[in-house]
């Protein structure tokens, strides 16, 4: 497969990294004309690395949703505005939503603008009744975007203190040198010390950071971690989490004017069981 290359996001990357939250409160109001246009025109400047077609639409219940229920099972307060994405069943889909949309995220954040990743908890029926979607069609996930709101809900405050950024795992749980059976040492990670970093706060369902970096040479191979056992529909999510990992690591990398090539490569080493190879990063 050919990997496709991709733009470097026009914004200090790192900041925004560190700057995103989840955000599940919100000013009762839509966007501003000014920065709905200013987001969504720079959403068509966006691609992934699998060269999939990944969909976004924005809904709003001030406009075209103004009489349909959108239903976000209470996890949400304020929200009018929303982000749907969809994309076809096709290799590589989810980690193309999770790579792209995630670059919108950040966007977002530079602009000042809440988010929120959502795959679980909202009525997707009631968001399909206001979308332009086929029977071909997945839905993976809605963003909520607007104002982020002064005053956070029980649920937000609960939220954040469970699963917020404080609480990703070590970096020694996550990187590795050469094989599974030693962790990479931040001393050795060189000039992609910060891209590991970032790699490592990005946002994931339940916190759960289902991803694994193997350094092997100038090769960086990147694995999901998920049960055989799980349902397709977990695991979709757990594929979707590891593009927004992805994202991280390679715009953190262009930012830092380093330059690589993802691929597959065959794996010599031994892989623990749950442990599921998806592609490399080589760099040149």
């Amino acid at each position: 497969m050919e990997f496709k290359e991709v733009s470097q996001l026009p914004i200090d990357i790192e900041k925004a990294i560190k700057k995103r939250v989840s955000t599940r409160s919100f000013e009762a109001r839509s966007l501003t004309d000014e920065d709905k246009n200013k987001l969504m025109d720079f959403n068509k400047t966006l691609t992934n690395p699998f060269g999939v077609t990944v969909r976004v639409q924005y809904i709003s219940k001030d406009t075209g949703a103004k009489n349909v229920q959108l239903g976000t099972y209470g996890t949400i307060k304020g929200a009018r505005d929303f982000l749907a994405i969809t994309v076809r069943d096709e290799p590589f889909a989810m980690e193309a939503v999770g790579y792209q949309f995630e670059n919108l995220v950040l966007y977002a954040t530079h602009m000042n603008l809440g988010t929120v990743w959502l795959a679980a908890t909202f009525s997707r029926k009631d968001f399909e009744n206001v979308m332009d979607i086929t029977s071909d069609d997945l839905f993976p996930c809605i963003c909520p975007i607007g104002y982020p709101s002064e005053k956070r809900s029980l649920v937000e405050k609960f939220t954040r203190a469970s699963l917020g950024s404080k609480n990703r795992k070590a970096w020694d749980k996550l990187f590795y040198l050469e094989n599974f059976d030693q962790s990479l040492p931040q001393a050795d990670a060189g000039k992609y010390k910060v891209a590991l970093e970032m790699l490592r706060l990005a946002p994931s369902a339940t916190n759960a950071q289902p991803w694994a970096v193997v350094q092997e040479g100038n090769s960086f191979h990147f694995f999901c971690d998920f049960k055989n056992s799980i349902s397709d529909d977990m695991k979709k999510i757990k594929q979707l989490d590891l593009g927004i990992a992805l994202s991280h690591f390679h715009q953190t990398a262009m930012s830092e004017g380093l330059s690589g090539k993802l691929g597959i490569q065959e794996i010599h080493f031994s892989i623990p069981e749950n442990m599921h190879y998806v592609i490399s990063y080589t760099s040149k």
